[in-house]
């Protein structure tokens, strides 16, 4: 089997995790340019704001990078269009099973690699014959599933024979050190570069990323089936109080919608929704993309380095 840095071009095997009005051209052609998989979110936008994000990382970059999908966008179809007819390396895919698309993906030599919260949905993208997973604990931000990092990518890469990328609270090199011993080839990373000189988002979202603690990244919608990881503010507590008192979805729904969009283009961190993983407390300071991929990778080779007194091996 092929390293996924082999598989994929890159040098270093991290991820920039496809983050929803976050990861556009800007952070994903630093962190390719950095020696990792940049990646552009497309979330729920038109297929013709995607086209003009892949070209404009084009003019950033001359390494490969990759396009996350939301399969549940109303545009996807078209998304998946624009992804072909601009030959783009690598497509993630998030809230769906991208097995429609699989086939002219492949046959244009688009590595496809699907987020997975489960073992039973790996082995099922195994047999679609996807090129890797991302096994993605609920330690990360935004949408997540019910199973933790360290419980989820064991039983993933005991369960299928394709590459595993893991996701969810990993923000150092001894999380990455800790994927690998899991058997993970690689690690996807999203609220850690968050705080990248490169990231477009507001400073005062940074700050508030920089002044977590280790317990503020909280989740909602657990009711509603659709839970969700991000920063507690006034929305947290809103759609708290509205869980507690039995709200419908619609309820809960209407206090939430545009709520990702106040926080990421407005700036807005009482009533926007922050998304960031449990990791948020571990980071301290702003650095450039290089900056914080280098420290992952000295951080890796410490890591390995370690002698655990009082253990015999």
């Amino acid at each position: 089997m092929k390293t996924i840095c082999e598989l994929l071009n890159i040098s270093y095997p991290i991820f920039q995790g496809g983050m929803a009005w976050v990861a556009t051209h800007s952070i994903a052609a630093a962190v390719s340019n950095a020696g990792g998989l940049g990646i552009i979110a497309a979330g729920h936008a038109p297929a013709d704001w995607v086209r003009e994000e892949i070209r404009a990382c084009k003019k950033k970059t001359d390494k490969p990078f990759g396009v996350n999908v939301m399969l549940l966008s109303p545009y996807v179809d078209e998304v998946m269009q624009v992804i072909l007819e601009e030959k783009v390396a690598v497509v993630t895919t998030g809230a769906g099973n991208p097995g429609k698309y699989i086939e002219a993906l492949k046959a244009a030599g688009v590595k496809v690699i699907p987020v997975v919260p489960s073992v039973a949905l790996a082995k099922r993208m195994e047999r679609c014959q996807v090129d890797a997973v991302i096994a993605e604990g609920c330690e990360s931000g935004g949408h997540i599933g019910e199973l933790t990092t360290m419980v989820l990518v064991p039983q993933v890469v005991d369960a299928v024979n394709i590459p595993v990328i893991a996701a969810g609270g990993i923000a150092d090199g001894r999380g990455m050190a800790a994927a690998f011993m899991l058997g993970a080839c690689g690690v996807q990373i999203g609220t850690r570069f968050l705080v990248a000189k490169e990231c477009d988002i507001p400073e005062s979202y940074k700050e508030r990323v920089i002044k977590a603690s280790d317990i503020d990244a909280v989740v909602t919608g657990r009711s509603t089936g659709h839970p969700v990881r991000c920063l507690r503010n006034q929305l947290t507590r809103a759609l708290q109080k509205l869980e507690k008192a039995g709200a419908s979805e619609e309820e809960f729904n209407k206090l939430g919608t545009g709520a990702l969009r106040r926080a990421v283009i407005e700036g807005d961190m009482q009533n926007g929704s922050v998304l960031a993983g449990q990791i948020a407390g571990m980071i301290t300071r702003e650095q450039t993309t290089e900056e914080i991929i280098q420290e992952l990778m000295r951080g890796v080779k410490e890591s390995f380095n370690l002698q655990v007194e009082g253990i015999n091996v």
